[in-house]
């Protein structure tokens, strides 16, 4: 089994990030984001591999954070990295093919943490790039305080609409506490949610309705390392599944094909799954 949403940091900076992190969510850090730490939990946890990521919050910062996933997969078998990009970046295009000739095959895209809304003009050519190229990791959600957030459900709905060539996976399935409009929106549309943050937050109702009507193969299972203990996780999925009458097996298995495919670049056509 694999966890498909994880965060690994730099060792030197990975203890105050993991803080920083933390403190945003008014919780202290399972873990201290660096790689060690992480393979730890995932041998807890009995998994075998974890999708990881960062995000380039600057422009400046693209370079040096693909470059550390870059050696990411060098070091780590086991961690399967995921690139990042940066629309203000006047080499951002170059940096999507540096990523691709060593063998990394994703995009981590954080809208909120870039300050550049989901929906803005600014990542078409991004989109158009990565269509038939890389899968896209996308954070989506939470609502803030005043109500807002750079990255709603029906947004992405409606880039999914206008690049039909983009393989997706929409973290926090679909939108943190976005659930109604994820129902809405996303739901039943060709891509991949992952269930990172929602154990334990997302109401059984709201679970048991999207999954009614997205199908259970597109459902992944992610941590959010280091925020949370991946195994904590497991078992807070598990329950949250055996109460809507879920198979658990229906989502944990579902991990392993995607993690063989980014590690094989039999990737970006996401086909559905066979019989769909």
């Amino acid at each position: 089994m694999v966890d498909c949403h994880t965060h690994v940091f730099p060792p030197k900076i990975a203890p105050k990030l993991a803080a920083a992190i933390g403190h945003e969510f008014g919780t202290h850090p399972a873990g201290d984001g660096s790689a060690e730490d992480l393979l730890k939990h995932l041998d807890r946890a009995g998994l075998s591999h974890a999708l990881c990521f960062t995000a380039a919050l600057r422009p400046d910062q693209l370079i040096p954070a693909n470059s550390w996933m870059l050696s990411l997969r060098r070091a780590h078998s086991r961690l399967i990295p995921l690139g990042t990009v940066h629309p203000d970046h006047p080499s951002w295009e170059t940096e999507l093919d540096r990523l691709e000739r060593n063998g990394i095959r994703g995009l981590k895209i954080h809208p909120d943490l870039c300050g550049i809304a989901l929906d803005s003009p600014r990542w078409n050519p991004v989109w158009e790039a990565a269509q038939g190229r890389f899968l896209l990791m996308i954070h989506m959600g939470p609502i803030r305080e005043n109500g807002a957030t750079l990255s709603r459900p029906r947004d992405l709905a409606v880039i999914l609409k206008r690049f039909p060539g983009l393989a997706v996976i929409a973290a926090h399935l679909g939108g943190l506490y976005l659930w109604e409009e994820t129902l809405a929106h996303l739901a039943g549309l060709d891509l991949y949610m992952d269930t990172s943050c929602c154990p334990g937050v997302v109401p059984e109702p709201a679970f048991a309705a999207i999954l009614k009507r997205h199908d259970p193969e597109r459902i992944l299972f992610g941590s959010d390392y280091p925020l949370f203990a991946p195994d904590k996780q497991q078992a807070a999925l598990g329950r949250l599944l055996a109460k809507i009458g879920m198979p658990s097996e229906k989502v944990f298995r579902n991990g392993a094909s995607l993690a063989r495919r980014l590690q094989t670049g039999g990737f970006p056509d996401l086909a559905p799954p066979p019989g769909h």
